[in-house]
């Protein structure tokens, strides 16, 4: 590989080098804050090379990777993510549960989201799924003497491997059927192969339950909200965002790479799966009262949105839109979801029942926390669409290629899905903004400065998304078009 190679695939190298850093300091001596401010400082360090990787971008590195700006900007956006998630669990996590390995465990997930985010072959596809997937079943279980974690790590465990089982099932009858194993080859083959066009659509299906079960799109969706609620809030948000993100951009390029967009059929059930995760995700979580089953139900309605993308792509006039489109909503959405979640990291102190947090359980916010209230408010209004926050630049451009696609069954999907969901994000907001109930739950903010500051740039980020989105639209669309 030449130094070229290197520098594009230097936000890798830097984590492989930081795991390995933190490894040798977890088996020579075990200090928690050194393991955190390690991780964290690994994580930042991999988000910044990916300027320094830019400058040779676009480069194939190998068969299996393409270091393009796409795939750094994604990156870029992984490794902030998880070193802000670190940095809401240096609290969180207490010494009994080993934390050392906690941190250990983020920065290779971290390492398999940006291997999907470079992934233009099925093997480091399933590279980075598998590495992603198998840090995070051990990251559900902490802390490691509670139940629900256990539970929630075991369940994720067992139905994680049968859908990567599926997956590899799949992508087995595509190389029977065509020979090939990178996006472009595969894409050529399914052309040429007499064989082709009956074997794609059970691989199809295949491949579909497989990573349709990694989004969470209905109907994979069952085990979304018992692994969230029982996930440590941290760890929950970085499931709902970073994971959720780095899987939908290696389906996306797959799409977009072996030109699947031609058999029409294919891109029918990714619609007719976000017509479904729109209205069931949001219709579910109307009926929750604990807080994250509820995000839980609302992740699977913002995947619905972001298969939209699919059937708008069709048309290969619309595609850059499209993928503009989603880029931008995964940007926005990762910042919001990690600050939805971050709110729950912060108010939950007591370790006996941090993973149940009720609606009651933030009645009086605004009067205890005003900081901590304006987190989950701008939070919130942004999940919900409002003006002046991420979410709402983002789900116009959503409506823009809809329209642009002349996608009128999920445009109306989307438009009736974004008025369900006003209502229980609105509920949220009301419980915060009652009187004080004597047995609210612990606040902690003001005696945590890193709280106080994460919380600051989280709302500075969702609002001045909303606020200024200019420069990262002129950047999409400068990489895309």
């Amino acid at each position: 590989m030449t130094s070229a190679g290197f520098q594009a695939l230097l936000p890798l190298v830097v984590l492989a080098i930081g795991a390995t850093i933190l490894m040798l300091q977890i088996a020579w001596a075990r200090n928690p804050r050194v393991t955190a401010t390690l991780a964290t400082l690994t994580l930042v360090l991999a988000g910044l090379s990916c300027r320094l990787a830019a400058e040779h971008a676009p480069l194939q590195v190998t068969p299996l990777l393409l270091a393009d700006h796409l795939a750094l900007m994604f990156c870029a956006l992984f490794c902030l993510a998880g070193a802000v998630t670190a940095l809401l669990a240096q609290d969180y996590i207490s010494r009994g549960d080993e934390p050392e390995e906690f941190f250990l465990l983020l920065v290779l997930a971290t390492i398999g989201a940006c291997v999907l985010a470079y992934a233009v072959h099925l093997a480091s596809l399933l590279l980075g799924l598998e590495l992603l997937s198998i840090s995070l079943y051990t990251l559900i279980a902490y802390p490691n003497k509670s139940i629900l974690p256990l539970e929630a790590a075991v369940k994720y465990l067992v139905l994680s491997g049968a859908a990567s089982a599926t997956v590899l099932f799949g992508f087995a009858l595509l190389y029977a059927a065509t020979g090939a194993l990178g996006f472009s080859a595969l894409g050529e083959g399914l052309g040429d192969s007499t064989t082709g066009q009956s074997i794609l659509l059970p691989a199809a299906v295949m491949i579909f339950a497989g990573l349709g079960f990694k989004l969470s799109v209905v109907p994979f969706h069952l085990w979304t909200p018992d692994v969230y609620e029982g996930a440590p809030s941290p760890v929950s948000g970085f499931l709902a965002s970073v994971a959720k993100a780095a899987v939908f951009v290696a389906l996306l390029r797959l799409f977009l790479d072996a030109d699947l967009f031609r058999y029409r059929i294919l891109v029918e059930i990714t619609g007719l799966l976000a017509i479904f995760s729109m209205l069931a995700g949001n219709l579910l979580a109307l009926l929750q009262s604990n807080i994250k089953r509820m995000l839980a139900y609302s992740s699977i309605a913002h995947i619905g949105y972001l298969m939209i993308v699919f059937m708008v792509c069709i048309n290969g006039a619309n595609r850059a839109l499209a993928v503009e489109a989603a880029s931008f909503y995964l940007i926005a959405y990762t910042a919001t979801t990690i600050a939805a979640f971050g709110l729950l990291t912060l108010i939950s102190s007591d370790p006996s029942g941090r993973e149940n947090v009720q609606l009651q359980d933030i009645s009086g916010l605004f009067w205890r926390e005003p900081l901590l209230a304006c987190l989950m408010l701008t939070a919130l209004l942004s999940l919900a669409g409002i003006p002046l926050t991420a979410g709402f630049i983002a789900k116009f451009y959503l409506v823009n290629a809809a329209v642009a696609g002349h996608n009128w069954v999920l445009l109306f999907s989307l438009v009736i899905g974004s008025a369900i969901g006003i209502y229980y994000y609105l509920r949220v907001i009301y419980y915060m903004t009652r009187r004080p109930e004597e047995h609210g739950a612990d606040f902690s903010l003001t005696r945590n400065l890193r709280g106080r500051i994460l919380s600051g740039i989280l709302i500075a980020s969702i609002l001045l998304l909303g606020v200024a989105p200019q420069s990262l639209m002129q950047y999409l669309r400068a990489i895309l078009h």
